[in-house]
């Protein structure tokens, strides 16, 4: 079996004002450093509006609905902004989530990567911010529970910003462990370690300012390896944010390629373990067009299990 790449040109029109740091050109540099990869290459599924109900109510679906606009852009706040292709381009995300979830599942692929934007990773319950406007992550791994009758997903997040929309839509979730490693201080100001779920269920790694990669791994080593070895998750979901990589613009870690590829090792290495090794990873930020590709190509030869 293969690794899945599972993609859709809709994502695409997904358009940002200009000089957006979520930016059009983000997936456009990853499917270009993908190309020579070896992977099942698949297009996103659309979801429907059940799906969204999985995580959001019925109110938050039809404010994101409403908010499209007809020609240029709207802004849902001081970062977040829709466009015409807006909606339909968040139905591929989420959709592509389920689909790799599936796929994965039924053990017709290895493991998959989802190349979609806009990411999710940020959207609350009812609010819609830091680029986002649905939890991706969090319906996927809620449809794992429901739909597929698992008992224990875990999702880990690596991006530099707290995954603050993913950790709303699970704090009530006991069948989902939520770890989650972030620089603090940084936007959004949630992510503090005594933020802990419902049901002891999140676990938060805040990282300071200026670490680099063996920082991380210290860190994962100590906090994270340990709650996912003992929750013997069933799945693992990876909200994938490049951004802790010393050249995005919008963070202050100092990761590197080398640490991305080890991390990815180490979640597979858990996945191989307690999850046949099922494992969906999910691309959220990453706003350095250059490292973004790079990091993203080691990370899904990693998955591949393709060395350089």
């Amino acid at each position: 079996m293969k690794t899945a790449l599972i993609t859709h040109r809709e994502c695409l029109d997904h358009i940002t004002p200009p000089g957006h740091p979520e930016q059009v050109a983000r997936l456009e540099y990853i499917l270009d450093s993908l190309k020579s990869v070896d992977l099942e290459r698949f297009d996103a599924r659309l979801a429907n509006y059940q799906d969204l109900l999985t995580v959001h109510p019925q109110i938050h679906i039809d404010e994101v609905i409403k908010s499209v606009p007809e020609n240029g852009y709207r802004a849902i706040d001081g970062d977040t902004h829709m466009s015409p292709g807006s909606y339909k381009a968040t139905l591929r995300a989420v959709g592509g989530v389920l689909q790799a979830v599936d796929m994965v599942i039924a053990q017709t692929v290895q493991n998959a990567f989802v190349a979609t934007r806009p990411p999710g990773h940020h959207a609350e319950r009812e609010t819609a911010m830091g680029f986002c406007f649905f939890g991706n992550v969090a319906i996927g791994a809620k449809h794992a529970l429901k739909h597929h009758g698992l008992k224990r997903v875990a999702v880990v997040d690596f991006d530099v910003h707290h995954g603050n929309g993913t950790q709303d839509l699970l704090w009530d979730e006991p069948g989902a462990l939520f770890v989650t490693s972030h620089q603090s201080p940084l936007w959004p100001g949630t992510g503090a370690q005594d933020e802990k779920g419902a049901h002891n269920n999140i676990v938060n790694i805040p990282l300071a300012p200026h670490g680099n990669g063996a920082d991380m791994r210290a860190a994962y080593e100590r906090f994270a390896f340990p709650r996912l070895e003992a929750f013997e998750p069933e799945l693992i979901l990876i909200s994938a944010g490049f951004d802790a990589h010393r050249s995005d613009p919008l963070a202050e870690l100092n990761w590197m390629e080398e640490d991305f590829s080890w991390l990815t090792k180490r979640l597979m290495s858990l996945a191989k373990k307690h999850s046949k090794g099922r494992l969906v990873s999910v691309l959220e930020g990453g706003y350095d067009l250059p490292a973004l590709a790079s990091s993203v190509k080691v990370h899904v030869e990693t998955l591949s299990e393709i060395t350089k």
